[in-house]
């Protein structure tokens, strides 16, 4: 491979993976804010996965653009784009499940720390009315068709 598809390869590769890390950091920016009350400490955990990303990707486009794919000039650098591109998505995908997992992991803290909710329906009182025939604040289940209590048509 000549020096013109080395550095074009590279290049593109580069353009690629840095890219997909912006595309990555500003979502998952935004993402984790969402999740947790300091937003400070969304866009932290954001830029840490992100230069994980950027340093794992460029490290297999180095790798990558010492594997000697086709006879030609053309058809190595499509064919490391090639790879590059299955690469980027499988990277992709995995700095995903990272996010959301620490999104979880947020949710579970801020849960625990804020303690359990009060119940809502509690407070309101029913949300249905009682059916005819049937005591209580809180209904369970309506009269059964075969009593015809007290809907009888007698």
């Amino acid at each position: 491979m000549t020096t013109n598809a080395y550095l074009s390869f590279l290049a593109i590769g580069v353009a690629l993976v840095l890219i997909d890390g912006q595309i990555i950091y500003r979502s998952g920016r935004r993402y984790l804010e969402n999740s947790y009350g300091d937003p400070a400490a969304g866009a932290s955990m954001t830029r840490l996965v992100t230069v994980l990303f950027h340093l794992a990707t460029l490290g297999v486009l180095a790798l990558i653009s010492t594997i000697e794919m086709g006879s030609s000039d053309l058809p190595g650098v499509v064919g490391r784009i090639g790879v590059l591109l299955l690469i980027l998505a499988l990277a992709h995908a995995i700095t995903l499940g990272v996010l959301a997992r620490i999104r979880g992991e947020q949710e579970v803290e801020a849960v625990v720390q804020r303690g359990p909710r009060p119940r809502a329906e509690a407070e309101q009182g029913p949300t249905v009315a009682p059916v005819p025939g049937q005591d209580g604040r809180y209904p369970t289940a309506s009269p059964s068709l075969e009593n015809r209590s007290p809907y009888s048509a007698q």
